[in-house]
């Protein structure tokens, strides 16, 4: 099962505790939709692993962290006595001593992603990148004809972490660990980082230009300015502020004069100096940080589950099918099945509409999974976005039957059925997903009887 969790905004004032018992409380916290503004609730989703539908549904409180729900999420599946889940896949907040505690004691295989602030995934990083060679996992065509193949090269380590039980107990036990490298994503980062800094420099220029405008009477001045802009001001508390991350600058004073405005009015003499004033500026040096291209592409997964049982390519194509099961479920209910902020009045009302944006998910998916598993069965394939597919998603589908029309009309005791836009694609995706072909198969221009009923 794929566990994942998203958030709801809501309009509204909401009484602080619902009257129904497990009813959500909208709540501020942190929105994965960028509505700090409003009050949300948190929606926790259990998809299946073969075609993304949904199992489990759980709504929480707005305020409730993730790092929290997933215990929770993991002891509910349990409690629902699913047949043929072994295990869980979830993102990095399900790194935690308590859920991995809870999967070793509950003997539930759990794979998850390291957040890069571990301390044991800096490790496994750093000794990754010592390895000469790590053996290949997975390979993939480039997506198109120009890219080359994509490869993930990996190897799995046992190390000792903390883990919590349920009686509160922290002890160390051996944890697997998969250290992956990935050439796609090396890709990526290296991108994201070459365009990050080009940004960044712009930025950055403007500041030079701010700084180095700036005139000092005194070079007393002229070191507290440079320590208030690194941060070091008289006052400032806590951590240094790092602004940039892709460029480091260095300030310096330098003593320097600069033509001023005579004292008094009228022409000057001709052989009089001009009228100086000595003070003192700062020059900004700026350095341009490489990127280290052996830090790219690097990632971590940790799982309770034994390699005699799942081996590496296993484990990593379980955590690569979040992007095909619940991530795109998350992403039709936000959009095209997003329902702008509404005021419920009622916490039981949310828990309502949550369970009928489930609902349609479970159809929206059922729908792709069967069309996708009867075109692979079949070896056929539909007319896509992008030319000819194995793989339509379900709104594809769905778009396909737009130009499709049934008009009806009487004309005295006789009724014409124009039926267009049918093509052979569409009997096929009826044939997929079990509907009756004869609904598509009205004949141009025939009459019934007004006793005769159509489909």
């Amino acid at each position: 099962m794929h566990q994942d969790t998203t958030t709801i905004a809501l309009y509204g004032a909401y009484e602080d505790d619902p009257q129904a018992p497990g009813a959500p409380r909208p709540a501020y916290g942190h929105s994965k939709d960028g509505r700090d503004d409003l009050t949300q609730v948190l929606l926790s989703l259990g998809v299946s692993g073969d075609g993304g539908l949904p199992l489990r549904l759980g709504m929480r409180d707005g305020n409730t962290s993730d790092s929290v729900e997933t215990p929770v999420a993991i002891e509910e599946c349990l409690a629902l006595g699913l047949e043929g889940v072994h295990g869980i896949v979830a993102d990095s907040k399900a790194y935690s001593r308590r859920t991995v505690g809870l999967c070793l004691e509950k003997r539930l295989g759990l794979v998850t992603l390291v957040p890069r602030t571990c301390t044991v995934r800096q490790e496994l990083e750093a000794w990754g990148q010592q390895q000469p060679t790590l053996p290949l996992l997975v390979e993939k065509p480039g997506r198109t004809k120009d890219e080359a193949c994509r490869q993930w090269h990996g190897q799995s380590v046992i190390r000792s972490v903390e883990v919590e039980y349920s009686d509160g107990r922290v002890t160390q036990e051996a944890l697997r660990f998969l250290v992956v490298h990935s050439s796609q994503l090396a890709q990526q980062q290296t991108q994201a980082y070459t365009a990050a800094q080009e940004k960044e420099a712009e930025a950055v220029t403007a500041y030079v230009k701010q700084v180095q405008a700036r005139w000092f009477a005194c070079e007393a001045d002229a070191e507290a300015a440079i320590a208030e802009y690194e941060g070091r001001g008289l006052g400032r508390r806590g951590r240094r502020p790092h602004p940039r991350r892709y460029h480091a600058v260095r300030h310096r004073v330098v003593a320097e004069t600069r033509r001023t405005r005579r004292a008094r009015r009228g022409r000057p003499a001709k052989m009089a100096p001009p009228p100086m004033e000595a003070g003192y500026r700062l020059i900004v040096e700026v350095e341009t940080l490489a990127n280290a291209e052996e830090d790219n592409g690097w990632t971590v997964l940790a799982t309770t589950v034994d390699a005699a049982v799942c081996p590496d390519a296993d484990i990593l194509q379980a955590y690569q099918d979040q992007n095909t099961t619940v991530e795109p479920g998350f992403r039709w209910i936000k959009n095209p099945a997003a329902i702008a902020p509404v005021w419920l009045e009622k916490p039981e009302r949310i828990a309502a509409l949550a369970m009928l944006t489930v609902l349609g998910l479970l159809v929206y998916s059922v729908i792709q999974r069967q069309v996708r598993l009867y075109l692979r069965t079949h070896d056929q394939q539909l007319p896509g976005n992008k030319g000819l597919t194995a793989i339509p998603t379900a709104a594809v589908v769905l778009a396909l039957f737009t130009p499709v029309a049934l008009v009806q009309l009487w004309i005295d005791d006789q009724e014409i059925a124009q039926l267009s836009g049918v093509q052979p694609h569409h009997r096929l995706v009826c044939d997929a997903l079990g509907f009756d072909p004869s609904w598509y198969t009205v004949p141009s221009a025939q009459k019934y009887d007004r006793g005769i009923q159509t489909p």
